[in-house]
């Protein structure tokens, strides 16, 4: 009974499929770049050291022009360890960006649409049962994401203030 109830508020839905706020979540999940803050710890975890790992053949010769690795080489791997975070953080918040601005069409009760074009904006407030499923959808699979991203964040943020503080005691 339930079910017919929601795909008949669903079917009149004037929001063209691909701009309905579930369907926008479908595809952030399903993208193969959105969709590595939804794997296990290690393969995220993984996949972040490897762009870090990658940013190093930017970061590592710019650090050894301002530092040579013979004579300062702990400048030079805090230096590149840092210049190739930025690439990191850069990732993180495209992440970040993209999960928010989903969560927040999830999360709220009238949605902005566009029928054909940009010059044609509607608005559509979601019957009842489209915000509680939304708002389920929020709370147990996207605000999950967006903690480990703020998570992420945070040690980042410690990396670069032990490196500062190492640096400062060199």
């Amino acid at each position: 009974m339930m079910k017919s109830r929601m795909e008949s508020s669903v079917s009149i839905c004037p929001v063209p499929t691909e701009q309905q706020p579930v369907n926008e979540y479908q595809q952030l999940a399903d993208s193969y770049f959105f969709g590595w803050v939804r794997r296990d710890l290690r393969s995220y975890v993984t996949k972040l050291a490897c762009v870090w790992g990658l940013s190093w053949l930017i970061a590592g010769p710019v650090a050894a022009a301002s530092f040579a690795p013979q004579k300062h080489l702990v400048q030079f791997i805090l230096a590149g360890g840092a210049g190739a975070l930025v690439f990191v953080m850069l990732i993180l918040l495209r992440l970040y960006l993209g999960w928010s601005y989903v969560s927040d069409r999830l999360f709220r009760k009238t949605i902005s649409y566009e029928e054909s074009g940009w010059y044609d904006g509607q608005t559509w407030t979601k019957p009842s049962e489209v915000v509680t499923r939304d708002r389920l959808i929020v709370s147990y699979q996207v605000q999950p994401l967006l903690q480990r991203l703020k998570w992420t964040f945070g040690v980042i943020v410690l990396f670069v203030i032990s490196g500062s503080l190492i640096w400062n005691f060199l």
